[in-house]
Parts: structure tokens; sequence; C-alpha cells
């Protein structure tokens, strides 16, 4: 794969990446399951490396804390030898911009979202509007929904090449902040309730979904959500817990529709570095960048997406609103739009088989269900989440699941 075959080039570090002196890029690097100890004696000989990174929150945000946290965990590991300089809430380029500061030196690693573009990432926008087929649900749905999407994308020659003439080198290639639900401003869980709705939504399969409801979709950045559903402009949102909490905009849309058994395409992010610098960086650095994406895949989870979902609960019972699912009739509108949906996908130009890369995101989906299922991590509902986070936040043990995605995933992508 693109990462596994890296081949480090001879020359200085490259794009914004600093470096002290010449000859820093290539050398030795360190096994798999190096200590912190034998990282830092590695650096002992690296110049300084700063890398310009960005994150979608302020400081100190629960929604900027996975990259914080993962960052941070760099830097230590690395004797401080390797440093990020943050810029915050997306100060240095909007979302649909990122992969442009990622090739032209205003970054050098952050978060891009292809979804937004899909006529440039058709690989990754097909396994994106696949992700309607993951488990939904607050704990064991997270879990499994933010792991097979990799396996699959790091599996995929036609996803790897994608990042690869784009200038990109995938790190974790795609991270959702949970599932999506419907945030209206009334109860909408009934077909009748929902006809005629107008929703933001992103993407081709969440605009297909919500027609398929009866609601009509508009296309919101979400940025711009909180003036559109406080204003009135929207009367729904498809958006995550996440977003929704980040977006301050549970006042307006209080009411949300989840529903563990028929789900939303989402909109996930990618991790990325810029090629440019990459290729640049010492090897010892690339494996310090790599091993510690276990931070990064554990803070996703539980420092912003089980915190958001709390937040979330929390919000919308002081705004007087509630969570449920739907009702059975716009269940099985939803679940018969989703199954045309995947039929659609397995037609997709962007693979040379797409029934075969359709079936694969199928098996991984299911693999992942039944892997997690073990981790002893009993579902609660999203209206109960609250309470549940609350009294277990400081017994939640994610060991298990940063270890099955570490060794079943990244493991065999790390550089060498």
């Amino acid at each position: 794969m693109l990462v596994a075959t890296m081949v480090v080039g001879a020359s200085a570090l490259a794009g914004c990446a600093e470096s002290g002196g010449s000859g820093s890029s290539g050398g030795e690097g360190v096994d798999a399951g190096a200590s912190k100890a034998d990282y830092q004696k590695a650096f002992a000989d690296i110049d300084p490396i700063t890398l310009l990174t960005q994150t979608p929150a302020p400081k100190g945000s629960v929604t900027g804390l996975p990259q914080e946290e993962y960052y941070k965990a760099v830097e230590d590991w690395s004797g401080g030898k390797i440093k990020f300089d943050i810029s915050y809430s997306n100060a240095v380029a909007e979302p649909v911009e990122a992969d442009d500061a990622l090739n032209d030196g205003r970054l050098d690693i952050g978060s891009v979202l292809p979804i937004y573009d899909p006529s440039e990432y058709p690989a990754n926008a097909t396994l994106i509007e696949g992700g309607f087929i993951s488990d939904q649900s607050a704990i064991n749905g997270v879990l499994s929904s933010n792991a097979w999407p990799n396996q699959v994308a790091f599996d995929s020659d036609e996803i790897m090449k994608e990042f690869d003439e784009h200038g990109l080198v995938p790190l974790v290639p795609v991270y959702n902040s949970g599932a999506n639900a419907l945030f209206c401003s009334k109860p909408r869980t009934d077909l009748a309730a929902l006809k005629g709705t107008s929703v933001g939504s992103g993407g081709q399969a969440q605009s297909a979904q919500v027609k398929a409801l009866g609601g009509s979709p508009s296309s919101i950045p979400y940025t711009e959500l909180y003036e559109s559903l406080q204003r009135g402009v929207v009367d729904c949102t498809v958006s995550s817990p996440t977003v929704a909490v980040l977006g301050g905009f549970v006042d307006s849309a209080p009411n949300v529709t989840v529903d563990p058994a028929a789900g939303f395409a989402l909109a996930p992010g990618a991790l990325v570095f810029s090629k440019t610098t990459w290729e640049g960086l010492p090897l010892v650095a690339q494996q310090l960048l790599w091993d510690r994406l276990d931070i990064f895949v554990k803070a996703n989870i539980e420092s912003k997406i089980f915190v958001n979902n709390a937040a979330m609960a929390e919000a919308v019972a002081k705004a007087g609103g509630q969570i449920a699912p739907f009702d059975e009739d716009a269940r099985t509108v939803l679940q018969d739009e989703n199954d045309k949906l995947l039929a659609g996908l397995a037609e997709s130009d962007a693979f040379s088989d797409g029934e075969a890369f359709v079936t694969a995101m199928q098996d991984a989906n299911t693999a992942w269900q039944e892997k997690v299922a073990g981790f002893g991590l009993d579902d609660v509902s999203y209206a109960d989440f609250g309470t549940w986070w609350a009294e277990n936040k400081d017994s939640v043990d994610m060991s298990a699941y940063t270890t099955a995605v570490t060794e079943d995933i990244l493991a065999a992508h790390r550089p060498s």
C-alpha cells in the first residue's frame, strides 16, 4: 500500500516541515512496539521538525481534542523534536479547501472532507456514502463505524491512488463524528410529519434519503447551519451530535431522530499528510506519527463522540426536545432507499469491480460489528446516553478496541 511502500527521499525536509540541517531525511527507524524511551533515543540526533496544522474548533474544545491529544503525544514521544504549529477553528483553510492547503504549503497535516468534492474523490465518496450500512447505535455502532471503513480504504487500490494523485498520504482515511441524526425544530419521526420538510443535507446519498422520506434537501455547509436553523431557512438538518454541539444549534433544533436500524449516510473526514512533507521526513518521524495514531483513534471516540453525544442529550433535555427513533413507516422507507443506494454504489465507475467493492464493505462491516460486540460495552439508547456516560465515563476501557484497530488495520501499513 501507499504508506507501507513509501520510499523516503534523500533531500532535506520539504514543504513547511522545518529542519535545522541537511541529511535528516531517511535514516534508521525503530521496531514496532518501541517504547517512549526508545523513540526519544532515536530522535537524539534528529534536527527539530515543525509541522503546520489546524483543528476544526477552538483550542481545548471537545471537537478538536482528537487532534490536540495526538499532536501532544507525538511531541512528547519525540522528546520535543517534533513540534506542531496549530491554528484553531479552521483558521488556515475551510474544510473544502484543506486539500489545497496541504498541497500549497499552508498545512503539513490536517483533516480533509472528500465527500465535499465527490467528482475529485469518487472512490472515497463511494465508500463514504455507503456508511449507512453501519450499525448506528450509540456505543458499538460508533466503534465499528470508525473501524471497518479504514480497513476497506487501505485495501482499495482505487482509494489509495486517489489520495496519492491529490498529493495526500492518508493516516486515518475515514473517521466520523458519530451517527448522523435528523435535528428538527419540531418532532418529525413519521412520514406525515416529514412530508415537505426542508432539510439541510450533504452528499448525494443523504439528499436521496431525505427525498425518500418526503423532505426537500438543501446543501448547507455545517458552518452555516446555526443561522439557517435559527432563521427557519431549513426545518431540519442531517448532522452528527458533534456537529450539532459544535455548531450550537440544538436549541433551534432540539427534536432529534436517530435510529440504530436505519441510518443516514455520513460525512466523515480523513486525517492526512502532505505527500511532499511526508516524503521528506526522517523514517523514525514517519513511524512515530504512525504509531501514535492509537491516541487519535481513541480520542475521536472517547474524548469527542461520546462526550458530544452526552452533551447533545443534555442540550435536548434543556431545550424541551426529544431523542427518538423513526416510526415504522419512515424506518421502512429509509431502509428501502438504503437498499437502492447500495445497489447504485455497486455500479460506481470509480472501481474496476463495484460489486466486489460493495461486498468488501459489507463483509468488513459485519466482521467489525462482531468483533466490537466482544469488547464488553453494552449499548444504550441515545436518549439514555447522557446518564450512562455520567455514570461510566471514568470506567470505560477502550484498550481492546484501539489494540484491534492498530493490529488489524494500521500495523500492515506502518512505514518501514
